[in-house]
């Protein structure tokens, strides 16, 4: 299996995110993308943090947190057609860090589509657009890894035919069924008739909508559709008003306790070992070596 490496880097204001937290950042997406993403999904992938763009090894994928996203297009290709995100920083920036990431291990070109069943009840055989985070994008569905929030994702049992008892459909547990989206999520595809496509999302009101988005002209289905939807933007401002991100808050404070504690505790081992005799009470017999 390839690996995946991914950088993961601030160009925001110098005060706004310090080395530490980026490292803490990316030590979370890395538990994430190994732990829960990687065996669901079959990807293997690395996530490393870096200070400036020069430092990012040749071959990385960047994940790039920014002031403000243009057109709100988190996902883009670069001049040779490799994948690298844009984060929009804001107070819940490790949940956006976290949804680019998901899906760019998914579908890194932007251009997955997988045959399935249309939501819409005039639509027959559609091709969905593989969007891991976008159904339950919502940070009150996302969890914490290290104490930093994260997005839920689905897993491929979202696009199976019929519903099944027992079955995953989404890491966290909320989406029941096939293709479905929860409140402040969504799903794209391309209707092979008409050569269309079309979105179910939910951003207001007491049920899902659909919406026609029209014929696509542009190389990257993600990076189009991620800006007509305004993905990236959505997410930084709606997240930190949840509850789920203030629990998690929350969790970062008790946990920096118990990093402290622990932090302290290395500390005091590494000043006695650095004062003590190492072998002190090591040996008992033998002969000096006199070189």
């Amino acid at each position: 299996m390839l690996i995946i490496h991914l950088a993961l880097l601030s160009l925001t204001e110098a005060t706004r995110i310090s080395a530490s937290a980026l490292s803490r950042v990316a030590a979370a997406l890395q538990k994430q993308a190994t732990r829960d993403f990687g065996p669901m999904w079959q990807v293997s992938a690395t996530v490393d943090a870096f200070d400036r763009l020069e430092d990012v090894p040749v071959g990385y994928w960047p994940l790039i947190v920014v002031d403000d996203v243009p057109d709100a297009a988190g996902f883009h290709l670069d001049e040779n057609g490799q994948p690298f995100s844009l984060i929009e920083f804001s107070d819940s920036w490790s949940l956006t860090a976290s949804h680019e990431m998901l899906e760019m291990l998914a579908d890194p070109l932007g251009n997955r589509l997988i045959a399935g069943r249309s939501p819409h009840p005039d639509q027959g055989v559609v091709e969905f657009l593989v969007e891991v985070a976008d159904p339950s994008e919502a940070a009150s569905f996302g969890y914490t890894v290290n104490s930093m929030l994260v997005s839920d994702f689905f897993t491929p049992r979202f696009y199976d035919p019929v519903a099944a008892d027992g079955v995953r459909y989404s890491f966290g547990g909320h989406i029941r069924q096939p293709r479905q989206i929860l409140r402040g999520g969504y799903i794209t595809w391309r209707d092979p008739v008409t050569d269309e496509w079309w979105q179910q999302t939910w951003f207001s009101g007491d049920r899902p909508s659909f919406r026609k988005l029209g014929r696509l002209t542009g190389s990257s289905i993600r990076a189009a559709v991620d800006a007509r939807t305004k993905t990236v933007s959505r997410i930084a401002r709606d997240a930190p008003e949840t509850e789920r991100f203030t629990a998690a808050l929350e969790l970062v404070a008790q946990a920096k306790e118990s990093t402290r504690a622990r932090a302290e505790a290395w500390r005091r081992q590494i000043d006695r070992l650095r004062t003590a005799d190492p072998l002190a009470g090591a040996w008992e017999g033998g002969e000096e070596d006199n070189g």
